[in-house]
């Protein structure tokens, strides 16, 4: 027993406790990085990347804040950065290991969300819009170009059964303020009344709150309209076009105005191997890699050096690279204060509820 005595002591002693297998676990959206990505990261580190995923920044939000740990890499989008910098759950950036920092395009830099950029790097933004199945839409005479088709029931009841929003309530909330010509953050009382009071009108007409399968369900053609992410859209066009479906997928800007969500790669405070979190970071930001975001999941790019690795074609879809009429036209959304999201979060237990 004398060898376990040992082995016991050599562990016990301070710098010699086993080190962070080569592992870099990854907590972040759907649909978020291709599979290709993450396998060229792993063949260029030699390590092994654990994805974990959530559909909403509510849901990482109460992951996190209930404890969650062994995260390296977080990606959320920038109104969830303040509240995990309020809760210390994230670690400042030593950027002296992001020699490809300065590819950031300045637009999407040193935001409200994080000055500075002392905690988060932008890798990608999404637009909130409508995607469509283009054919049916089209003979129901329902315009996809205004928030009107999914919040009004005159339209809806030619719909239903047939749409889907996210299970997201800064989602949809904010939709439905575009909609009535408020801001995504408004904080007046009566402009959620009276968004509270279009939702309730609408929610008999929609088939589910679906933040996770709705891809799915419109490329097959079960779900018509669905309020989602441009990501997600591009990839029910492309899953469609693949499987020759008889239809094809649309998604486009609302005249109202579309919310645009800037997602970053932060890390935890208590990542278990910060080394390899930041060697991800600066693999994303190498244009090439920051183009496949782009390329492979048809999301927004906030990185200069990825434009010239993009697909032409994409540069002309207004939801990727919007021209600068329609950036006048998009809201990001901030952290709210805690009153307001209180509010926001009873109304959707409420409408969840059918009250």
């Amino acid at each position: 027993m004398r060898w376990l005595r040992t082995l016991l002591l050599l562990i016990l002693l301070p710098g010699c406790a086993a080190a962070a297998p080569d592992e870099l676990h990854l907590f972040n959206w759907n649909n978020s990085l291709s599979a290709e990505t993450l396998q060229r990261f792993e063949a260029r580190c030699g390590c092994k990347v654990v994805p974990s995923y959530y559909g909403s920044m509510e849901e990482a939000l109460a992951k996190l804040t209930a404890g969650a740990t062994g995260f390296d890499v977080i990606g959320p989008s920038n109104y969830g950065i303040v509240p995990l910098v309020k809760l210390d759950l994230l670690q400042p950036l030593d950027k002296a290991r992001l020699p490809h920092l300065g590819n950031l395009d300045p637009r999407y830099a040193d935001t409200p969300a994080d000055p500075g950029n002392r905690y988060s790097v932008p890798y990608d933004f999404t637009v909130t819009l409508l995607g469509y199945n283009e054919d049916r839409l089209k003979a129901l005479g329902i315009d996809p170009g205004s928030w009107r088709a999914v919040f009004d029931p005159a339209l809806l009841q030619r719909l239903k059964g047939h749409v889907t929003v996210l299970d997201d309530p800064r989602e949809v909330i904010a939709a439905a303020l575009r909609y009535h010509g408020h801001s995504a953050n408004s904080r007046d009382p009566q402009a959620l009344a009276q968004v509270a009071a279009t939702l309730r009108a609408a929610r008999p007409y929609w088939a589910a709150f679906n933040s996770q399968s709705y891809i799915k369900e419109l490329t097959v053609g079960n779900i018509w309209l669905a309020l989602g992410y441009s990501n997600d859209f591009y990839q029910a066009r492309m899953d469609a076009q693949a499987a020759r479906r008889p239809f094809r997928v649309g998604y486009g800007l609302q005249r109202e105005g579309n919310g645009m969500t800037l997602d970053s790669f932060v890390i935890h405070k208590r990542a278990p191997r910060p080394d390899l979190a930041h060697r991800f970071i600066d693999f994303m930001l190498e244009g090439p890699n920051a183009a496949e975001i782009t390329n492979l999941i048809g999301a927004g790019n906030p990185n200069r050096a990825a434009r010239e690795h993009i697909r032409p074609e994409l540069l002309q879809v207004p939801a990727i690279n919007p021209g600068a009429q329609d950036t006048a036209r998009l809201e990001q959304l901030d952290d709210l204060d805690a009153p307001t999201r209180r509010a926001w979060n009873r109304l959707w237990t409420e409408l969840k509820a059918g009250q």
